[in-house]
């Protein structure tokens, strides 16, 4: 049987295209696919090339350095730095903001994790890349500390068997695309992704070596989902971009609240829990802080106060999420409508 090749491969340039008459965005979403393309050709050979281990630092946030990190990081500020439509950037690996040279800069800043659970690379679990863009104002670093519901453009790039992106435009549908290794190009693979309707799958993700630190409502909401008619199952890879991906498709609810130990949360507002929402939202399902300062609200309402600072995130379908506000209720909590 002759092999099936795609004489018209919907790929995601084409797509961009299409959807945005921007023409400096479309060189934006470009210039990322090019350093996911580079990152990917790195995480699938840092066995022979010897990636694995560390570098012999420490990120901006305190977390220890791979090599994967670093290579990762100087690819996505190169590519992003030379492509001519952005103005500031802001990296996980960086304590500071990077500043475009004025000569090369655009309208665009952005924000990245280059190489999420990159504390996983060394045994192989899959890892990721996540961004989210916002439009210059003044030019300056303020223009990313402002709130979520600015952010233009959000996604993530997940390296595993497959390397797949999955992006959103402000107000826009979650649009998927699989790198084909043998044309080099991401091409569209899943159109207008949707939570499941009916809740999807029954699974709870999230870290349970913090179970201790957690408020009670937070507690009881796990053990209801473990010990329901139907209970759910645990999931939990440790690495976001692994975590989401799989709730996004098959359902279920990841969960990463504040508690005793990490009172603002654990992952970062501006370069995870702000483009995540956005996709989340935008997919139909609920991106929620749980309570937070006093209250519970929306991720994507969050204005970030520093550009590392951290949030809690809650995301899931409404049939999961919804067992957790009932959860606050009974404590007395004052929670959204779903």
């Amino acid at each position: 049987m002759s092999e099936k090749f795609d004489v018209d491969a919907p790929t995601l340039s084409r797509y961009v295209m299409q959807n945005t008459k921007d023409h400096e965005l479309t060189i934006l979403l470009n210039t990322l696919a090019t350093s996911f393309k580079l990152i990917a050709s790195a995480v699938g050979r840092a066995g022979v090339a010897q990636l694995y281990g560390l570098a012999g630092e420490v990120n901006s946030t305190g977390d220890d350095q791979k090599k994967l990190d670093v290579m990762s990081n100087d690819m996505m500020i190169n590519a992003l730095v030379h492509s001519g439509v952005c103005c500031v950037l802001v990296s996980e690996e960086n304590e500071e903001p990077i500043f475009v040279p004025p000569e090369k800069q655009g309208k665009f800043c952005v924000a990245f994790d280059p190489l999420d659970g990159s504390s996983n690379i060394d045994c192989n679990v899959s890892v990721g890349t996540i961004f989210s863009v916002f439009e210059k104002k003044e030019g300056t670093v303020n223009d990313l500390l402002r709130s979520g519901a600015d952010c233009i453009c959000a996604g993530y790039c997940t390296y595993s068997s497959a390397t797949e992106l999955v992006f959103t435009f402000k107000g826009g549908t979650v649009e998927g695309f699989c790198l084909d290794p043998t044309i080099g190009e991401f091409v569209h693979t899943r159109v207008d992704m949707k939570f499941p309707s009916d809740g999807g799958k029954r699974i709870y993700s999230c870290n349970e070596g913090n179970f201790v630190h957690w408020d009670q409502p937070i507690k009881d909401a796990v053990e209801e989902f473990k010990n329901s008619a139907k209970p759910y199952s645990a999931r939990y890879v440790g690495s976001m971009v692994a975590d989401i991906h799989r709730t996004l498709l098959y359902g279920g609810i990841y969960i990463y609240p504040a508690d005793k130990k990490s009172p603002k949360g654990k992952l970062r507002c501006l370069y995870e829990g702000i483009p995540m929402a956005l996709i989340i939202e935008q997919a139909g399902g609920i991106a929620s802080t749980g309570l937070f300062e006093g209250k519970i609200g929306r991720v994507a309402e969050l204005t970030p106060d520093s550009i590392h600072c951290k949030c809690p995130i809650i995301m899931g379908g409404p049939r999961d999420v919804g067992i957790i506000y009932n959860c606050y209720k009974k404590h007395g909590v004052e929670t959204p409508e779903l």
